[in-house]
């Protein structure tokens, strides 16, 4: 594999995502926190703190890369360097494939949030990493005693659960869904984008079009991925409730993006056990 290729810019000056594992220094552009030295002074004297970094390179003497980082912005004078951060990893037999199963590390020096790991798919032809369900796989660690240890034993307790996520995957490629059932996911997906009391600027066959020749499939699969990367990436014109022209935002919120695509994950696990 050539380490020497650039990262790539992801959804905005806070996120980088390579098709390469990223470096420190690459990391340290675009998120700091990853690196902070303490915690946020409002933390109490019962706060543990362990610096990201230090856990991302136990992570890395475990076969674990990261190829994907983010953190959320701040207004908090002086917050940059605590706020909530996401990094996605794979292990090393992990790697290779269409698809590459992911774990998700979240954390925060701020109080904003425990240390977080969930399982993750990576898409290479549309390039947009969908969350998977909480059902298999969600684990947290609280800012107190053996976080490190701890952290890793949650990675791996991850890493055992992917043979359910292939498992889900070739589930949803084996479900055919008729015309209506796919107007009837994409119509549910809209308000998992939209609040319920404001209408979507844009209808169910809009975010169900395909970007490339090979996502022209009725399959559940092909279907949730057709939806996420619209909803996720934006870019779609269509009329605000006042009826004025409008296109799309992408989602570039690290929380709103985690809540999309696991929310999009089990309601494309529920339909695919509705149909089978």
């Amino acid at each position: 594999m050539n380490y020497s290729r650039l990262a790539t810019k992801f959804a905005s000056g806070n996120s980088l995502r390579s098709d390469v594992p990223l470096t420190d220094s690459q990391i340290m552009r675009v998120a700091p926190s990853i690196f902070a030295e303490s915690e946020h002074e409002s933390r109490s004297e019962q706060y543990t703190f362990i610096p990201t970094n230090l856990i991302l390179d136990k992570l890395r003497q475990e076969g674990f890369q990261p190829f994907m980082v983010c953190q959320t912005r701040s207004r908090i004078e002086g917050m940059r360097d605590f706020t909530k951060h996401m990094i996605r990893l794979r292990h090393a037999n992990q790697i290779t494939g269409k698809q590459a199963n992911e774990i998700i590390l979240i954390n925060s020096h701020n109080g904003a949030s425990s240390y977080q790991m969930k399982a993750g798919v990576f898409r290479f032809v549309c390039q947009n990493g969908l969350v998977v369900g909480e059902d298999i796989a969600d684990i947290r660690v609280k800012h107190k005693g053996d976080i490190t240890g701890n952290v890793i034993e949650g990675a791996y307790e991850v890493l055992d659960t992917f043979d359910r996520v292939d498992e889900s995957r070739e589930a949803m490629q084996a479900v055919a869904l008729s015309d209506e059932a796919r107007h009837a996911f994409a119509s549910a997906a809209l308000t998992l984008r939209w609040d319920e009391n404001k209408p979507a600027p844009v209808s169910p066959t809009q975010i169900l079009r395909a970007n490339r020749t090979e996502d022209v499939s009725n399959d559940m699969w092909t279907t949730l991925n057709c939806v996420q990367e619209n909803l996720i990436r934006g870019g779609l014109r269509g009329r605000d409730a006042k009826g004025k022209r409008t296109t799309t935002r992408a989602v570039t919120g690290m929380d709103q993006d985690v809540k999309l695509n696991r929310a999009l994950w089990v309601l494309s696990e529920e339909m695919r056990k509705i149909i089978a």
